[in-house]
């Protein structure tokens, strides 16, 4: 493997990172905000840092392998959170660099989770980059990477499969990738600007319809204010807010040929797309009865608090209109277990996705069939395609992989002496990359009280979550190291 390629290719990642910093920057010379310096140092260490390791590192030959491309990956999500962690530390907002580190990790893979005791005492450039940090990491830094610099060549669709090993499923939606790419940040943009302005319209401040914008349609769940949404007790944000949502959980694939290619039943005959807006109405109905006949809450209080959750926990957006900590433990249980669940393939949001719950379901109705008709054929079909067997293996390894680390986490932080409900919730959050847990972890906390050893192991989760595992734990193999 190329080392010195790799380090090449990721000195120009962390300058696209020190530029991505003046958008803060040039909002706190604005406000005449106490981070300016903090910003204005952080983008000249990122930017020098990177264009330096950039020079000093030339490389002869354009693209990258399929094993360069991991690294590059696993690692830009690493190097991306190192910088991107400069401006809590420089400002003094996060004196700690590990809370610090786990603030921007906790940004770039749209976790959501955060160690701000108070939110709305920080400054706003601060609070701009925690937003701008999730935007970034929604549709992927290495995907915009790809999407902005055509040098890589060859390496980008490396790149992007190893990014979005849970992305596109079938055809390829573009003969390039980097024309892929730039499709699906051409949607996502044009979606951050159609919230912001419907924002602007419900009433939101500038800053707070930029702020929320940045944080929505990456699904997660960063917010200007200490009670997330609920702070502006708004019908009317709440309802857009859940629609961007819910459009932020689609599969973007799908997008691509309502936008492009005026194909709008590719949308509506879409198994996962159907699958996944059954499950929100059918689990808000079941939380709405909850909440009105064991907590004695009217309806319409009932359906506003059950809907937003539900589709804000189903996307792992983590944005709370309340303390569902204090809802009864049948409630907490399906929020749970939407947790794990999660968007869809190919959105911007975490955990298992609703494709690989409707696949393991039908391999398991395939195995009870054959287990009493052992010479039955029985393709497994979506669609009317039939799933490969190498796809439906893949999707079975990575549902035991997701549950062993789930486990494995869980049992680490119980030895840290945290107790099971927030040693659990903690771990299936960060590992679905949704913020919010339960306990001590819960919408009314934060992650401040976590031992030092338990926020790495959640950082972990946070990005082999985000990198859907196999990126991430194949770099842990002696195999992959002697990989040709």
């Amino acid at each position: 493997m190329r080392i010195k390629v790799v380090l090449h290719y990721m000195g120009l990642l962390i300058a696209s990172i020190g530029l991505t910093m003046l958008l803060p920057l040039l909002w706190s010379l604005f406000n005449n905000g106490a981070d300016t310096s903090a910003f204005a140092i952080s983008m000249a260490i990122s930017l020098g840092s990177g264009l330096l390791l950039w020079r000093l590192l030339p490389v002869k030959e354009r693209g990258m392998s399929r094993r360069e491309a991991i690294v590059m990956v696993a690692g830009g999500w690493m190097v991306a959170s190192l910088f991107g962690a400069l401006p809590y530390t420089l400002s003094g907002a996060l004196p700690s660099f590990l809370d610090a580190y786990f603030e921007a990790m906790s940004g770039y893979t749209t976790t959501g989770a955060t160690v701000f005791t108070s939110i709305e005492t920080q400054a706003e450039g601060i609070l701009l980059w925690r937003s701008l940090t999730q935007w970034l990491g929604g549709m992927g830094i290495i995907i915009l990477f790809v999407a902005l610099f055509p040098i890589l060549g060859i390496g980008a669709a490396h790149l992007a499969e190893a990014e979005m090993p849970g992305g596109q499923q079938g055809e390829r939606l573009t003969a390039r990738i980097r024309d892929t790419a730039k499709a699906l940040w051409f949607i996502y943009f044009g979606m951050t600007i159609t919230e912001f302005v419907l924002l602007r319209i419900a009433g939101l401040p500038i800053f707070d319809a930029m702020t929320v914008t940045l944080s929505t349609t990456p699904i997660g769940g960063f917010t200007p204010t200490d009670l997330s949404i609920g702070a502006y007790n708004s019908l009317f944000v709440e309802t857009i807010v859940i629609f961007f949502m819910i459009a932020a959980g689609i599969n973007f694939g799908l997008y691509y040929f309502l936008i492009f290619k005026r194909q709008p039943m590719r949308l509506l005959k879409n198994s996962e797309f159907k699958l996944y807006i059954t499950l929100i109405i059918v689990v808000t109905l079941i939380l709405n009865l909850e909440l009105i006949i064991n907590m004695g809450l009217p309806f319409g209080e009932a359906l506003r608090y059950s809907s937003f959750q539900t589709v804000s926990i189903m996307t792992t957006t983590g944005f709370t209109t309340t303390d569902f900590n204090a809802w009864t433990d049948f409630a907490k249980s399906l929020l749970l277990i939407l947790m794990v669940i999660g968007a869809s393939a190919g959105s911007t949001g975490g955990a298992l996705k609703v494709i690989r719950l409707l696949v393991l379901a039908k391999y398991t109705y395939r195995r009870i069939l054959l287990a009493f008709n052992p010479r039955a054929v029985i393709p497994l079909k979506i669609d009317g395609s039939i799933i490969p067997e190498g796809i439906t293996s893949r999707i079975i390894g990575l549902a035991i992989l997701y549950f062993a680390t789930l486990v494995i986490c869980f049992l680490i932080m119980s030895g840290l002496g945290l107790d099971n409900i927030t040693a659990l919730s903690s771990v299936i959050a960060s590992l679905g990359n949704v913020g919010p847990g339960l306990g001590m972890v819960g919408p009314a906390e934060n992650y401040s009280l976590i031992p030092p050893l338990g926020k790495g192991v959640l950082m972990f989760c946070m990005l082999a979550g985000r990198l859907e595992l196999f990126t991430l734990l194949m770099l842990f193999t002696s195999a992959f190291w002697r990989w040709r």
